[in-house]
């Protein structure tokens, strides 16, 4: 009979965030170097190439492989002959090894998670509570999987309960282009079919903390109607030519996970859930014998990757920027950004909304006026570091903020992931702005490229805070230019018809 000790699970579940944080699977690496290797779609090519090379950096400087750490979810099975030696509860066990990963001071992560959400929104400051599900199992072990869920694939969850006669495969297909790029693509989509409404969620949830083998699945060939249905998902999403990162390719999931459970007759309940770039997630056991071991992934299971200088890509100087300037822009142009910029996002912009709506100056030193800013909430730094990885956010959240940052503010033009609403590409249009986007999941690889960060305003704000970066060449994709033209929109159609053309070539 095993005995699981206290410390060995909080050691566990500190140490399997502090690894899923930095280290990418080997599955999820492979399948991202066969999307890389096959794509033809220059933009995308080159995201894929910016995921894999961050993904390398962060493995060898072990650090964080986003700027967004995740709300931490957990599967635990305990087994009912399992003895504890321990004072906490399981929740509690969990949330102490939530906030020792959290807060570990050679390698901070990111607190995002906030308490009393209709309210004050207060941040807790440790990560805490995770998002825990337990089952009483046969056995002695405890066996968990563990996840940290990023808010921008999160956030595109969708669920419906279709008649039982519904096409499945149509709502899915329909419901893919409605979630856009904010869960940053090429990952994982997960979906749960069946039960109840609760129960999909959990099963789409579960169905993304499972290996990448969609490959493997295809050679050996389907044998259940589940297994079917993720290989007909897999290739008409990808069909879709959505992208990495929406800008237009032929790799837009990675794998499609489906898992079922009965349900009423009346009822066909269908959840997904996507899993991005970080795609972070790991797997354990406890049988007494101590915490969990993780292994490091070895040098060679990155692919040797070096990113070409494309011929559209031009050197901007942000602190001589014109209007006449950034109208020469076109999308998918690249651009080498060096100069100042202002950072932001969801609570500075609120605060912001707040201050014009009474009339109120902006906090003193703070002008947007000809500017342009980022939208991003960056790690801590640790060492010698100027900023900790600093990834963009999705951009889409700031939309209702845009008329006002654009009229009233004066900015010039903006930076984020993901693509922006139809009545903010209109403004973008209207005032001649410009919006540009970063690579998703290339979070330490952009903090390269800050040479300095200071706190301009609201820093009690934390990671919401507006800060001044003064960047060198850091790497952005222009999404819509200054005639409200989306690389977003032109992008995925471009590439839908490609890869109808490649089919039909092919037969």
């Amino acid at each position: 009979m095993a005995i699981i000790k206290q410390q060995d699970l909080i050691d566990s579940i500190a140490d399997a965030l502090q690894f899923i944080a930095c280290y990418h699977p080997k599955d999820f690496i492979q399948a991202m170097s066969a999307a890389y290797d096959k794509e033809q779609s220059p933009p995308a090519k080159d995201a894929i190439a910016q995921i894999l090379i961050n993904s390398r950096l962060c493995a060898q400087d072990q650090r964080p492989i986003c700027q967004d750490t995740g709300i931490v979810t957990v599967f635990v099975k305990v087994g009912m002959s399992a003895q504890w030696d321990s004072e906490l509860s399981l929740d509690d066990m969990i949330n102490e090894g939530v906030r020792r990963a959290y807060t570990h001071p050679d390698n901070v992560l990111r607190s995002s998670i906030v308490d009393d959400p209709i309210g004050a929104r207060k941040n807790t400051g440790d990560n805490t509570p995770a998002v825990i599900h337990t089952e009483l199992v046969p056995g002695d072990t405890v066996e968990v999987h563990i996840a940290a869920k990023g808010g921008g694939s999160e956030n595109k969850a969708k669920f419906t309960t279709l008649n039982p006669s519904d096409n499945l495969v149509d709502w899915v297909l329909d419901t893919i282009p409605t979630m856009g790029a904010g869960w940053c693509p090429p990952g994982m989509i997960g979906i749960g079919i069946g039960g109840t409404a609760e129960k999909a969620m959990l099963l789409a949830k579960s169905s993304i903390m499972e290996s990448i083998d969609i490959q493997a699945l295809i050679e050996r060939r389907p044998k259940t109607a589940a297994e079917k249905l993720r290989i007909e998902l897999y290739e008409k999403i990808n069909a879709l030519g959505i992208g990495a990162q929406g800008l237009g390719g032929l790799t837009t999931v990675l794998d499609v996970k489906v898992n079922d459970y009965p349900t009423h007759a009346a009822s066909l309940p269908v959840a997904i859930i996507p899993s991005c770039a970080a795609t972070r997630h790991t797997h354990f056991i406890l049988d007494g014998n101590g915490p969990a071991q993780f292994t490091l992934p070895a040098s060679d299971d990155w692919p040797e990757i070096t990113r070409e200088v494309s011929k559209n890509t031009r050197h901007i100087d942000l602190d001589a920027i014109t209007q006449a300037e950034i109208e020469t822009w076109q999308p998918g142009d690249t651009l080498l950004l060096t100069g100042h910029l202002l950072t932001g996002r969801d609570a500075a912009h609120k605060k912001l909304a707040d201050l014009f709506a009474e009339n109120q100056p902006l906090p003193k030193g703070l002008d947007f006026k000809g500017r342009f800013i980022y939208y991003v909430g960056p790690v801590d730094p640790v060492r010698d570091e100027v900023v900790g990885p600093a990834g963009p956010t999705t951009a889409t959240r700031m939309d209702k903020f845009t008329e006002m940052m654009l009229d009233k503010a004066g900015l010039l033009g903006m930076i984020g992931k993901a693509e922006r609403g139809p009545d903010t590409v209109a403004l973008i249009k209207q005032h001649r702005s410009v919006y540009l986007i970063a690579v998703g999941g290339s979070a330490y690889l952009v903090s390269k490229a800050i040479k300095s960060s200071r706190v301009v305003a609201f820093e009690e704000l934390g990671m919401e805070s507006i800060r001044e970066f003064y960047v060198e060449n850091m790497s952005v994709t222009v999404a819509v230019d200054s005639l409200g033209e989306s690389v977003h929109e032109s992008g995925p159609k471009e590439w839908r018809q490609n890869i109808a053309d490649i089919s039909i070539q092919k037969k």
